[in-house]
């Protein structure tokens, strides 16, 4: 029958073989239904090959447009380029997934964040990150520039969604270190804000020229914009006006505080200046003086051992002392305190303070030379005014002398007696204020003390005395600072009791009063003349 296929099974009873089966089928007949399968095989096999040619072209086609036609060295290095730029960025760069999970972060976010070297592929909420920051990249919300602290660093935060086009679920975000930048944008402020002090100090120290006022207004300034408590001590001779000379002691003028219970000296107590007290040694430098940490400056504590332990007590923890000085003329010394704030005073703040107390310096010892020439003024005026009326029977005579509280003008006034029993009345008025008018006072008084010995009519005297004002403005015309005597007043009146006329003249001055016994005013019609130097 020919050559065989033949298949041989074995039969088996308890493990022995007891007989085989065999089956046969002859290569003829194999070759046969082979021959008959064969053109159904090859379409099947057309087929397959014709779809696997097709969807390759598809996948080809599809990684082409997915790889922009890079090859696969090509894609090798742009991946490359692109994982250098991700870890050379300066800001942090973190990826996170739709279910929370960070699947990237390069090393600037790992540096900012701190974050463990397996962070990725860990849920963001596990990575012992601060609450906010964690929630805030958990919930893959959109932020713009928000501000999270972590650790020491203040890092703003950026995070946009992923899946606004079509992408994966998640999102990216950004970090940017941020903390230099406030560092300095705080600095600047702190600079913005020193200069508009040192502007308040321009126009609002010296308003006045009363040594006092001036003094409580630095202090005043001065709190709490920069320290918690101010004081200004300065020589009792200041306060007079004189020329400071070497004391031992201070006076505190003025006080300025947060709170009212600071244990340190009231305004009128004397302070005992002490050798290692930062105020005696800024006075003798010259130059302010920082004690940064009061309860370690034992120079500071032996000026009062008490009181001092008592400051340290109530919690002030710093001080500036700065000396209160006009070139080579020293005033006293300006003391900042600092309790509430904990930063002890520094080395820019110690500019800052010599800088607000060189500009209160000036206007204090402003108002120190206009408290001496007030003095000396207040003190010559009233050493030219009639000390006592002179006796005569003619009338019976009362005055009050009431300067303005300005300042020190050129009024005065003098009762001369006549012959005949008369008696002249005389009341004047200098323009200006000060030595000047107080001295240029003293002139026409004495000049009308001469005129009337003369005995003339009160106009004629006038006329004189207006000859005589002219001369003086013109003899002082070439000097500098001096007030003109041109617009002086002057009233003169002559009293005769025999007839009980009284004749008046007046100067630019205003016209008497005449009160009549029921209590009533009249004032006298009294022809008006131009002030004195005018030539009327």
């Amino acid at each position: 029958i020919g050559p065989l296929v033949q298949a041989v099974v074995p039969v088996k009873d308890d493990g022995k073989v007891v007989g085989l089966v065999s089956a046969g089928i002859t290569t003829a007949k194999v070759g046969g239904t082979a021959n008959q399968q064969l053109p159904l095989l090859l379409m099947a096999a057309a087929v397959g090959l014709a779809l696997a040619t097709g969807g390759t072209a598809l996948v080809s086609r599809r990684l082409l447009r997915q790889t922009h036609g890079l090859g696969p060295h090509e894609m090798t290095r742009m991946y490359e380029h692109h994982d250098a730029v991700l870890h050379a960025v300066r800001e942090g760069v973190l990826i996170v997934g739709g279910e929370g999970r960070l699947l990237l972060a390069n090393d600037e976010a790992h540096r900012l964040l701190d974050l463990p070297a397996d962070a990725e592929g860990r849920h963001v909420l596990d990575l012992s990150l601060p609450a906010d920051t964690a929630g805030l990249l958990a919930s893959g919300r959109v932020a713009t520039d928000e501000v999270h602290r972590v650790k020491d660093r203040l890092l703003a935060v950026n995070q946009r969604p992923t899946d606004i086009q079509g992408g994966p679920p998640g999102s990216v975000a950004t970090l940017r270190d941020s903390t230099e930048l406030r560092a300095l944008s705080g600095r600047a402020e702190a600079a913005r804000e020193r200069l508009d002090m040192l502007y308040d100090a321009t126009v609002g120290i010296g308003t006045s020229l009363d040594v006092t006022r001036t003094a409580e207004e630095l202090a005043e300034l001065s709190v709490p914009r920069f320290a918690d408590f101010a004081t200004v001590d300065l020589f009792d001779a200041v306060l007079s006006g004189g020329q400071p000379e070497a004391a031992t002691t201070l006076r505190r003028t003025a006080l300025s505080g947060i709170r009212e219970d600071a244990p340190l000296y009231k305004v009128g107590e004397r302070i005992p200046l002490v050798d290692s007290a930062p105020q005696a040694r800024g006075i003798g430098s010259g130059r302010a003086v920082l004690e940064a940490l009061l309860a370690e400056a034992t120079g500071w504590r032996a000026q009062d051992l008490e009181r001092s332990a008592q400051v340290i007590e109530y919690g002030i923890h710093s001080l500036i002392a700065v000396p209160l000085r006009v070139g080579d003329l020293v005033l006293g010394t300006v003391s900042f305190w600092r309790s509430d704030k904990p930063e002890p005073f520094d080395t820019e703040e110690v500019a800052l303070a010599e800088e607000l107390v060189t500009r209160a310096a000036v206007s204090i010892d402003n108002a120190r030379r206009y408290t001496r020439e007030h003095t000396m003024a207040v003190t010559l005026q009233r050493s030219l005014l009639p000390r006592r009326l002179p006796e005569q029977d003619a009338l019976d005579i009362a005055y009050k002398y009431l300067p303005a509280q300005a300042g020190v003008g050129g009024d005065w006034f003098d009762v001369l007696p006549l012959s005949g029993a008369r008696v002249a009345l005389v009341v004047g008025d200098v323009v200006g204020h000060g030595l000047h008018a107080a001295a240029t006072m003293g002139r026409l008084r004495t000049a009308v003390h001469n005129f009337s010995a003369l005995d003339l009519p009160p106009d004629e005297l006038l006329a004189l005395l207006d000859e005589l004002v002219a001369r003086i403005d013109q003899d002082e015309a070439e000097e500098s600072g001096n007030s003109p005597v041109t617009g002086a007043t002057c009233l003169y009146a002559v009293y005769d009791p025999v007839s009980r006329l009284c004749t008046i003249a007046r100067a630019g001055h205003p016209p008497p009063a005449l009160i009549h016994p029921d209590g009533s005013v009249e004032y006298p019609d009294v022809p008006a003349g131009p002030p004195l130097g005018l030539g009327g």
